[in-house]
């Protein structure tokens, strides 16, 4: 049960997200930013009251986080311009195919080996990915250019940043550690980025950095955003590591895009066309095979890292 919260906890992300924007026009990298700085200030306020040890991470790696921070702001960047133009339903769905892109790169950066399995899973994980954006249909790059590109991008830049997440655990920095400081400096590039509204398209950045002004309940459910499914999902999901055998925790994690569906159906009124859920399945069977794969090549699956649920 504790899983299974903080996963549906993560499935409001694109929700809440796709819910500001339409409600109060708030530009993607203007939200992204406060969503960051609001995750990194509450993270601080923690560490300061219960553990204190936990906000530093040692000044020979103050570079690698900034480095950490570069990427997630690419990552929060494409990901969150991606809800605009697909959805809540399909930016979460076409996030999940980082794990066929982090399998390639892992492959390709760390010389990780690519079994029958692994191949497997990338090929249907690239093929839904197809899909679900509507890449394989010549007039989805004329009618929607932007959402096609963002979509397939942002699950390039998620890969990435799983990435990061396994050298930060091989420098041994303590994930939560490595959540605020990703955080922070994401939140700090992404406030900087909004000082160039006029060089990117028109709503995606804004200098008005108090969007959202006396809206009260804007405010809410921008601060409901930054808490409830990154925190509160990715505390949730820490604690119940405990409790499950991490496999069992992992494939319980796998119902978020499904969740996020039917919660953008439900709250949004976004439908997905048969297409698109066939995608969806295609891609959720991939993200399945590789959790399988790294069960039979490890005895039990690796724990998903932080980097897997920024998003």
């Amino acid at each position: 049960m504790i899983c299974l919260v903080g996963t549906t906890l993560w499935s409001f992300t694109a929700i809440f997200i796709r819910y500001l924007m339409v409600t109060y026009q708030m530009p993607a990298l203007t939200l992204a930013a406060w969503r960051d700085l609001l995750v990194a200030l509450a993270l601080a306020a923690v560490f300061f009251l219960f553990r204190r040890s936990l906000l530093s991470v040692g000044a020979g790696n103050l570079g690698f986080m900034l480095l950490y921070g570069l990427v997630l702001t690419l990552f929060n960047s494409l990901w969150t311009i991606s809800v605009v133009y697909n959805g809540a339903a399909v930016s979460t769905v076409l996030a999940y195919s980082s794990a066929a892109f982090t399998a390639l790169l892992g492959w390709w950066l760390f010389h990780e080996p690519l079994g029958i399995l692994k191949i497997l899973a990338v090929v249907l994980s690239l093929a839904g990915c197809a899909f679900v954006s509507g890449a394989y249909d010549p007039s989805a790059w004329q009618l929607n250019t932007a959402g096609v590109v963002t979509g397939l991008l942002s699950g390039v830049a998620f890969a990435g940043y799983s990435l990061m997440g396994k050298i930060t655990a091989r420098r041994e920095i303590n994930p939560w550690s490595a959540l605020m400081y990703s955080f922070f400096f994401a939140g700090i590039f992404l406030s900087l980025s909004n000082l160039f509204e006029g060089w990117l398209p028109a709503g995606v950045a804004s200098t008005n950095f108090l969007w959202l002004g006396g809206a009260v309940a804007g405010w809410l459910v921008l601060i409901s955003l930054a808490w409830l499914p990154t925190i509160g999902g990715y505390g949730l999901y820490t604690v119940s590591m405990g409790y499950l055998p991490v496999s069992v925790a992992n494939l319980i994690a796998t119902l978020e895009p499904a969740l996020t569906a039917i919660w953008a159906y439900l709250l949004l009124g976004e439908r997905l066309t048969p297409v698109q859920i066939f995608g969806s399945a295609m891609i959720v069977t991939g993200v399945l095979l590789l959790r399988l794969n790294g069960r039979e090549t490890s005895g039990e699956s690796v724990q998903k890292p932080s980097s897997e649920i920024v998003a």
